[in-house]
């Protein structure tokens, strides 16, 4: 029966093309510092939902017990965020029928679940095909899922698909699984579908693409009812309006998981659950210390930004941490809890402060069997402070020699790139940065020697001279583009893309509000929203 009825399925999977819809007014120019008139937004187009954001959608419309099957199409990353990546990839065949899949199975859950059912169809169907009742249930159903109100042909189509395979199957709720499938299939769902419309010197994203660039900004998922509620009354389309919503949901506990997963993205913390070390050289590693580590660090920052409210600069220097007995071993110090996790004050002698002693941005940033310069040199460069890398010239051997009699340590080891003319325009801005951290070895356990010999922890960061990584944390912390770092990856991650050349003044502006703020990052957020950057559209692309 489920394949009889794909053709009719197919049809609500392509409804109506994307439309584009005028904001009911026009924004007045941000408080403090208008943006100037010749800066033209960068190009906008649509974005895939990544596998985190499908999850906590289908979590929002029918209850956290509907289990969504694996999809196939993974996330990629560009300009450092999967989210910036999701506005440039879309689905192979294989992610295609991955979605069906994942429509189907999350569609019979719903209406298998009593709660989740009354939920969805809040209505008493008179009859096996009672239209009406369908039709009420979808249109509110329709507005959560594709984040806007359906028009009157798609709820037609919708509510004929399920009327059709209600009389098919004799059953009212085993036919609205179908509107459902159809409704999670459509690119309206799987697709942010936010162009803006105007001209191109004042092109505005409309209320209910703002609520949805809002909601998935903060929450990391679509918008709750009362932010639909305000974008239906038009209420976005004022500052004031859009402030008062954003406010709310900066204010909600949710606004932790949607910064959580900006972090995650950022740091590149979703790749610990697969996480590999050789276990005969490391004794502290198990398959339970990527994810751990992960909680460190993701308890680690939120506590800076929600908790303390601290100056964000701070994350590279601070010995406050979140530690659970497995960490506390790796870290040699004493367990602050028998389970679980717990906030510590890191002791002088364990010599760790700041992010680049956490085990999650060590293990990342090394090999299966040994640490990395490189690696951890291009995390400082690329993620802390923003800067291109040059990729290596073609056919370059990157390898370092094995240790040996006179070539000990890594330091004396990776000389041989720093004295190679077709290396050295790299590793000399890579590998200084990285020996500084060369005392925690793979799996971040502290260390003094290498292969027996004593690590040399010393270096220089744009002309300021460290010994060890404490001292190197303080100087990415006041280096003078670690903060422009900070608000440029999270403009990227909440617009979607990489900024274009003309808004470099707007990421100034930006980060003269930063240090305004005293470097606050939830201060900042707001300010995000209220940029040009993020309520102003560029050209579909």
């Amino acid at each position: 029966m489920r394949h009889r009825l794909l053709t009719t399925l197919s049809l609500c999977a392509a409804l109506t093309a994307c439309e584009e819809r005028r904001p009911t007014e026009q924004f007045a120019a941000p408080g403090a510092t208008p943006a100037p008139e010749d800066v033209e937004p960068g190009p906008v187009s649509m974005r895939r939902l990544t596998r985190v954001q499908y999850q906590r959608v289908v979590a929002d419309l029918f209850g956290p017990a509907v289990v969504v099957p694996p999809l196939a199409e993974p996330d990629v990353a560009q300009g450092g965020l999967l989210s910036v990546g999701a506005a440039d990839t879309t689905f192979s065949p294989r992610g295609v029928a991955s979605l069906e899949d994942a429509a189907y199975a999350v569609a019979a859950q719903a209406m298998a679940d009593p709660e989740a059912r009354a939920a969805t169809v809040p209505c008493r169907p008179a009859g096996i095909a009672d239209a009406a009742c369908a039709r009420t249930a979808l249109e509110a159903l329709g507005l959560r899922a594709w984040r806007r109100p359906l028009t009157g042909e798609e709820l037609d189509r919708l509510t004929g698909i399920a009327a059709q395979s209600a009389e098919a199957l004799g059953d009212f709720f085993a036919g609205f699984e179908y509107a459902i499938a159809a409704l999670l299939q459509s690119p309206h769902f799987v697709f942010r579908i936010e162009l803006g419309a105007g001209a191109v010197s004042e092109r505005r994203f409309d209320d209910f693409a703002l609520a949805s660039r809002l909601s998935f900004f903060v929450w990391n998922t679509a918008p709750d009812q009362a932010l639909l509620e305000a974008a239906a009354s038009g209420d976005l389309s004022t500052e004031a309006g859009l402030r008062v919503q954003a406010e709310r949901l900066l204010a909600s506990p949710r606004a932790r998981e949607g910064l959580g997963n900006y972090f995650s993205e950022q740091l590149s913390l979703y790749k610990l659950d697969a996480l590999a070390k050789d276990p005969t050289l490391f004794e502290h590693f198990d398959t339970e210390l990527g994810p751990d580590a992960r909680e460190e660090t993701l308890r680690f920052l939120l506590n800076t930004v929600f908790d303390a409210d601290a100056d964000f600069r701070d994350v590279m220097t601070s010995r406050e941490s979140f530690l659970n007995p497995r960490l506390a071993s790796l870290y040699a110090v004493p367990a602050p809890t028998l389970d679980g996790f717990r906030q510590v004050a890191l002791p002088a002698s364990a010599e760790r402060a700041g992010l680049l002693s956490h085990a999650s941005v060590l293990n990342l940033n090394a090999h299966q069997t040994s640490s990395s310069a490189t690696l951890r040199g291009k995390f400082v460069r690329t993620v802390l402070l923003c800067q291109p890398i040059p990729p290596p010239p073609v056919n370059v051997d990157t390898s370092i020699p094995e240790p040996s009699a006179t070539a000990r340590t890594l330091r004396e080891r990776v000389k041989v790139h720093l004295e190679s003319p077709a290396c050295a325009s790299c590793h000399s801005l890579l590998d200084p940065i990285g020996l500084g951290l060369e005392n925690y070895d793979a799996v971040g356990r502290w260390r003094d020697r290498d292969n027996d010999a004593p690590i040399d922890a010393t270096g220089d960061l744009d002309g300021v001279r460290f010994d060890g990584p404490i001292e190197l944390g303080q100087a990415i912390r006041d280096h003078e583009a670690f903060a422009p770092c900070v608000v440029r990856t999270l403009a990227r991650y909440a617009t979607g893309r990489v900024e274009a050349p003309g808004e470099h003044v707007l990421l100034d502006d930006l980060s003269a509000r930063f240090a305004a703020l005293d470097y606050r990052l939830q201060p900042l957020l707001l300010e995000v929203i209220m940029s040009p950057m993020f309520r102003n559209a560029g050209a579909p692309r």
